[in-house]
């Protein structure tokens, strides 16, 4: 065990080897303390993963990476961990296309002027919202974020800097976070420009992330880490071991020892599925937020605030994953199209489709073998527990329906694209049962909270009331959750704990 300069025990046992834990556990490694890690699965990423079937690398994760650009001080902090300079990366020159039942279509160009001109020609009527939305991002994406610092760690003169850089940019923020994307959706006259917000991202977030998101497209600031997810969370691993960090996989928290400190409680150390304790100084959990709180520490430090997260903040939808292995090429077909159903086609009691869309993997050729091709078709599911369900009491049905879906997914790429049942090789089917019996999440929810009116931008609390010697870390304290997201709050807590021992960062 390490000891840092006032002579004081650092153990530290870290629930959960995705992006936060592992970044958690790097940072914490490089200032002198002495981690490990607890896992309930035997790879590391937890949802920035990837899997492999029959010779395809299916990813279930990342499509895109803020801070792929060497001139983004995002890359600079990925470097911190992993050599950027090294990883190839697949920048977007569109990044989706969405056409309607006649065939127009509208290509969502990385570049924002593009983007502008090819918007206006396909919605006349909607120029002045066109020039709104692009002018809105472009102006966003001047905007400088400062993010090697922890937010609780500001000084008064750190908060007026931050304060005053925003202010240029207070008119936008304050509008378009609370808009959300469908909202501006509706705004439009031109029924496809509409769909084009409207099932580009997730409609229930505001609007200014769909904003800053094609600012970083166009400051070619957003690219695609050729590997896949689980490659990118391996990078992660291999710095954390090389730092001298320990991992147990396969051991999965189900309890938080706690013991009585004076008046309140601390963390002493956890619990495995199996019945092991491991003793430790402090505990963070970059697990499920729900199974943290109200599984493993029983809901005894969950006060009336931490109660309304739970029961009324939304979450992230979970989702519905069929990828499909194809003996073929598609020479020059745009990667990711969203196109329009002839009829409705229901996923489930609660969930009616009027689209969907593909994505062909063809900018990396890691995810296929060579001549072949990996299809992805994605739909967002917020009756994520109806599919647990069923696959826990009702299983044959569970896969019947399963299969119901990839079959009407299957035939309508046949219709789209041709030679696709043919020369199918591989069926994967992942559903929000899937999600949650490999990662846990709550609801099988992809990303945590939802940014919403209530939530904000702004992180959750990382402490619990009452318990001394305990963090939190990951998309469960970070509203909008995603990759960058939770490598932040991993690094911010490992700066917040460093400090609050002497500790150099």
């Amino acid at each position: 065990m390490r000891e840092n300069q006032f002579n004081l025990p650092t153990k530290v046992s870290i629930i959960g080897a995705g992006i936060a834990g592992l970044s958690a556990g790097c940072y914490l490694q490089k200032s002198g303390f002495d981690t490990e890690i607890f896992e309930a699965h035997n790879l590391p990423g937890g949802l920035c993963t990837s899997w492999n079937k029959d010779g395809y690398l299916i990813d279930g994760c990342l499509h895109w990476l803020m801070g792929t650009h060497p001139s983004s001080p995002v890359y600079r902090l990925w470097n911190e961990i992993i050599d950027m300079d090294s990883l190839p990366v697949f920048v977007y020159d569109e990044f989706f296309r969405i056409q309607d039942a006649s065939g127009k279509e509208i290509v969502a160009y990385a570049d924002l002027e593009r983007l502008r001109e090819e918007l206006k020609s396909k919605a006349p009527e909607d120029r002045a919202l066109v020039d709104e939305f692009v002018n809105a991002a472009r102006k966003l994406g001047r905007m400088k974020m400062r993010m090697d610092k922890a937010p609780e760690l500001y000084s008064a003169r750190d908060k007026l800097g931050e304060t005053l850089s925003y202010l240029p940019y207070l008119n936008l923020l304050i509008r378009y976070s609370k808009m959300t994307i469908h909202d501006f959706a509706a705004r439009c006259k031109n029924p496809l420009l509409r769909n084009f917000f409207e099932y580009s991202f997730t409609s229930e977030m505001p609007v200014l992330f769909i904003m800053m998101t094609f600012s970083w497209l166009d400051g070619k600031n957003a690219g695609y880490p050729v590997g896949g997810s689980l490659k990118f969370a391996q990078l992660f691993e291999k710095k954390y071991l090389e730092q001298g960090g320990k991992i147990r996989y396969n051991s999965r928290v189900t309890g938080i020892i706690t013991e009585k400190n004076g008046k309140r409680d601390r963390a002493a150390g956890i619990v495995t599925e199996k019945g092991e304790e491991s003793r430790a100084d402090i505990v963070i959990s970059c697990a499920d937020g729900y199974s943290t709180i109200f599984g493993m520490l029983g809901g005894r430090y969950a006060d009336k605030r931490i109660q309304h997260y739970y029961e009324s903040f939304q979450v992230f939808p979970s989702f519905f994953l069929v990828s499909l292995g194809v003996s073929r090429t598609f020479g020059n077909v745009p990667s990711r199209v969203i196109f329009p159903l002839d009829k409705p086609f229901r996923l489930d009691p609660e969930k009616v489709t009027d689209h969907m869309n593909y994505r062909i993997s063809s900018y990396d050729p890691t995810l296929a073998p060579e001549g072949k091709t990996l299809i992805m078709c994605r739909a967002k599911i917020f009756n994520g527990r109806y599919w647990m369900d069923l696959r826990k009491n009702e299983y044959r049905k569970y896969s019947e329906g399963k299969q119901r879906i990839a079959d009407f997914y299957i035939d309508q790429l046949d219709r789209k694209l041709g030679g696709i049942r043919e020369n199918l090789e591989m069926t994967d089917i992942a559903t929000p049962a899937t999600l949650h019996r490999y990662t846990h999440n709550w609801k099988g929810s992809v990303e945590g909270w939802m940014v919403t009116r209530e939530t904000g931008f702004d992180s959750l609390p990382k402490v619990l009331p009452g318990l001394d010697d305990f963090y939190m870390a990951g998309q469960w304290v970070e509203p909008g959750g995603g990759v960058p997201a939770v490598f932040f709050s991993g690094r911010n807590l490992a700066q917040i704990i460093a400090g609050k021992y002497g500790q150099g960062f």
